[in-house]
Parts: C-alpha cells; sequence; structure tokens
C-alpha cells in the first residue's frame, strides 16, 4: 500500500485561509502594508512612509498612549475607451502601521509632511532630565 506525503506549505496554507475568511466575511478591497524605514538622528525619529498614489487627506497619523499610528484608505478609479472596447479597473484598499513612540513625545512636537508618494514624519526626541546628585548620608551604626 503506497502512501502519498503532501509537502507542508505553511505560508500558502495562510494566504489561503485568509482568502477564505475574506470571503467568508465579505472584506471590501484589500489591506496592506506600506514599507516604512525608521532612522535615529541626533535628537530626532525620521520616519519615512511609500505611499504612492495616496493623497494627503487620505491619511491619519495619530498618537496613543505612546504608540504612533498611521493609516487610512485609497481609493483609484481608471477608465480607458478605445474603439474597439472599453476597460474599467478600480483598486482600493485600506492601510495601517503602529510603532511605538520613546517616552515624552507628543502629537503635537510630530512633522508630517508628503512629497512624491512619500509620507515623511519628523519625531523629536524627548530631552532627558538632568536631576541634581544627591548625596547620602552613611551612618555607623553601634554594635550590640
Amino acid at each position: 500500500m503506497a502512501s502519498a506525503m503532501a509537502r507542508w506549505r505553511p505560508i500558502a496554507d495562510l494566504s489561503e485561509l485568509r482568502e477564505r475568511l475574506d470571503q467568508a466575511f465579505g472584506t471590501n478591497g484589500e489591506s496592506w502594508n506600506p514599507r516604512i524605514d525608521v532612522v535615529k538622528k541626533e535628537g530626532e525619529i525620521v520616519l519615512k512612509a511609500d505611499l504612492p498614489g495616496v493623497k494627503p487627506d487620505e491619511i491619519e497619523v495619530e498618537v496613543e498612549d505612546g504608540v504612533l499610528t498611521v493609516s487610512g484608505e485609497h481609493e483609484e478609479q481608471s477608465e480607458e475607451k478605445e474603439e474597439r472596447y472599453l476597460r474599467r479597473e478600480r483598486r482600493f484598499g485600506s492601510f495601517s502601521r503602529s510603532m511605538a513612540l520613546p517616552e515624552g513625545v507628543t502629537a503635537g512636537d510630530i512633522e508630517a509632511t508628503t512629497t512624491d508618494g512619500v509620507l515623511e514624519l519628523t519625531i523629536p526626541l524627548p530631552k532627558p532630565e538632568r536631576k541634581p546628585t544627591e548625596t547620602v548620608k552613611v551612618q555607623p551604626k553601634k554594635k550590640e
């Protein structure tokens, strides 16, 4: 009796499971994670996120409980008419990326700009507070 061995493909199996769940729950659009670079420079963190085609008003940047979240939704439509055919395409989906911020960073200190589909956040790092040095007096203890 010959038995066939099936190769385990965990990534492919998870992808198939996600597709089935999306179909079962009627998920509209697709979720995607933009590529993000985070660089720590002197006194600040610079975060760059690739968001091609996403308009600034489609992007949300929030800080809550020390966590920075960049999220949004994007929809594109195109139509091409020729003499013998009509082609329409739609692309839409949402995105969200989060990262923990160093303690002391507030949303009001963050500067956000977009250029050519790249969101750039400049996050100033809080300066550590230097507390004055305190001394503790050592008291000798009497032997009993």
